[in-house]
């Protein structure tokens, strides 16, 4: 008995999925739009990362391997065979995508697809699994130190990872590798420090959440209050907030118009006490049952789904009071943090090139974007609440290229455009309507928020122009909105 136990056993052995059995390198060539010249393109560049494949012939990766791809491919780990993808669902913020097959799945068929993992805890060990240039997979063991809310795309978006403590050796792929426990998928790290040996791994929780939101095939995305907070440490600022001694919070400094910290009540000056009956500290941090200190935001975007009520306890002007919120995504911000498969929108009028303001444009100014681009841009991005009336977005003359229609005008350059010809201009959209109505001087009037605080464009010059443009080689003048 024991002997048919055992070779039974055996003949089941193969049956069972490995990790390495998953994996599944991916090529991207990506190609992005040049946030300057928006009518151009930068040369493709290409990209090599693993995927994990998933039941259905699903392909779990990075945002990062699929953003501004313009070609994926997966390739079996012996690099031999080939098939085409498409990406099923994306999430910038959270760093993650899903890809699926863009023809016959091929060598997918001969792959075993694995699992989630239940969630991790600090002192777990994960494997983490890279592909050496002949396929063979080597496996890394690390260590989970600790639980963190990371930006690892998007700046300034935060959701659960591992940073796992491990010596990898570098491979035949990118740092874009799934991480296992129990040969089950844990997570996917995104980046590594070799100095430090640290590894960033986004968990399970939030690879969970994406994926159950792309079940339907319609993905939506993860949940925000839409709130800008900043911390109450200071004493004096406490004192002032009539804070008490035993409480933390955080001081709202302004709510995004029509987001669920805005319907839920949330005003500029509340300070935010708990959510979800977790109490946050004075620099927004809470106590999370099984992981440990953790960043607030974890509290609307590690857990709740769409549409989820949130209790959210305040204190107004020294006394306590219960909001509650109904979770919904954030609304589009002002200034846009990014423009990830997305033509930008532009308009050139005789010579002058007009831009939506977005984040991806003041980067454009180099390493030190931050300190280097034009202060009246940069107090955009910093205080939108200032700008936001009238405006879905803020167009910008960001250049002048020397023609007739434009002479006096050619040094200009980070003008914000108020109103074409008396109409306010709320978007690009607007501006385009505004200048095709020819004004009875035959002189459009652009007013601007610094000198010379009007600008002149003949209409009649400015469309010689443009024809000008066209006939010397310019693909197009103007693209009016983003296009996917």
């Amino acid at each position: 008995m024991k002997k048919i136990l055992a070779l039974t056993l055996v003949l089941l052995q193969p049956l069972l999925a490995a990790p390495e059995d998953s994996l599944v390198r991916i090529n991207s060539t990506i190609q992005t739009f040049s946030a300057s010249q928006p009518w151009e393109k930068s040369p493709p560049r290409s990209r090599r990362g693993l995927g994990t494949l998933l039941p259905g012939n699903r392909i779990l990766t990075t945002a990062a391997m699929a953003a501004d791809s313009i070609y994926i491919e997966l390739q079996s780990a012996d690099s031999t065979k080939t098939v085409p993808a498409k990406v099923s669902a994306i999430d910038y913020e959270a760093n993650l995508a899903l890809l699926v097959p863009d023809a016959d799945p091929g060598f997918l068929k001969e792959l075993k697809s694995v699992e989630l993992a239940t969630p991790a805890k600090p002192g777990d060990e994960v494997n983490l699994l890279q592909l050496e240039t002949n396929g063979e997979p080597l496996g890394t063991i690390g260590t989970i130190r600790s639980m963190e809310l990371l930006s690892t795309f998007v700046n300034g978006r935060y959701f659960l990872c591992y940073t796992v403590k491990a010596s990898m050796q570098t491979s035949g792929n990118s740092f874009t590798l799934p991480a296992f426990r129990e040969d089950k998928l844990t997570g996917i790290l995104t980046s590594y420090d070799s100095k430090d040996q640290i590894s960033d791994v986004i968990s399970v929780d939030i690879i969970s959440a994406f994926l159950k939101d792309a079940s339907d095939g319609t993905y939506v995305g993860f949940p925000s209050l839409g709130v800008g907070t900043t911390t109450t440490e200071d004493p004096h600022f406490r004192g002032w907030l009539k804070l008490p001694e035993d409480k933390g919070g955080l001081y709202v400094t302004r709510t995004l118009p029509g987001g669920a910290g805005d319907k839920a009540g949330l005003k500029k000056g509340d300070v935010i006490l708990s959510v979800s009956g977790f109490p946050i500290d004075r620099r927004g941090y809470f106590k999370h049952p099984e992981y440990g200190t953790l960043y607030w935001p974890h509290l609307v975007r590690g857990g709740p789904a769409m549409g989820a009520q949130v209790p959210i306890e305040i204190l107004r002007n020294g006394k306590p009071r219960k909001l509650k919120g109904i979770l919904k995504k954030a609304p589009l911000p002002l200034v846009p943090t990014h423009g990830h498969d997305e033509a930008p929108p532009f308009l050139i009028k005789g010579g002058l090139v007009f831009q939506e303001l977005s984040k991806p444009y003041l980067e454009a100014f180099g390493k030190d974007w931050a300190t280097r681009a034009p202060l009246n841009l940069l107090d955009v991005l910093n205080n939108p609440e200032d700008y936001e009336e009238g405006r879905h977005r803020v167009v910008v003359l960001t250049r002048v290229i020397a023609t007739e229609a434009t002479i006096g005008y050619d040094r200009l350059g980070s003008q914000i455009i108020k109103s074409i010809n008396g109409n306010p201009v709320a978007g690009l959209p607007e501006l385009a309507a505004a200048l095709e109505k020819t004004p009875a001087s035959g002189i459009h009037i652009i007013e601007t928020d610094e000198e010379p605080y009007q600008i002149f464009l003949d209409e009649f010059l400015s469309d010689q122009v443009d024809r000008d443009f066209l006939k010397r080689g310019l693909p197009i003048l103007k693209r009016l909105y983003k296009v996917k």
